[in-house]
C-alpha cells in the first residue's frame, strides 16, 4: 500500500501520497475552531484510480478526528458521499 503522509500547521492541513511538492493523491481540510474540520478537496491521480485511495485518505482522516475527538464536516463532494454510504463513519460526522 502507498504511504499516506499527514501535514498540518494549525489552520489547515492535508493527508497525501507523494512527496510534499508532487502530490500524486490529496485530501484537504481546514480547521474550524477546536471541535472540529472541514474536509474541502480530494483528488486522487489517474494513474492511482481504482485503488480506493480517496478511502484511505478518508480513513486516515477519521482515525485524526478520533485520536483528537473531534468532528468531521464533509463539504467535498467524495468525503460526504462516503460518509453518506458508510454509518460506521457517523461518530465523527458534525451536524
Amino acid at each position: 500500500m502507498l504511504e499516506i503522509k499527514h501535514q498540518d500547521n494549525g489552520s489547515k492541513g492535508e493527508f497525501y501520497i507523494g512527496e510534499a511538492e508532487q502530490h500524486l493523491a490529496e485530501m484537504s481540510y481546514s480547521w474550524a475552531g477546536e471541535d472540529k474540520f472541514i474536509i474541502d478537496h480530494t483528488w486522487v491521480d489517474d494513474s492511482l484510480r481504482g485503488q480506493h485511495v480517496g478511502r484511505h485518505l478518508l480513513d486516515h482522516a477519521v482515525e485524526l478526528a478520533r485520536q483528537k475527538q473531534v468532528k468531521i464536516l464533509p463539504l467535498c463532494p467524495f468525503a460526504k458521499s462516503e460518509f453518506n454510504k458508510d454509518p460506521s463513519l457517523h461518530d465523527v460526522l458534525f451536524g
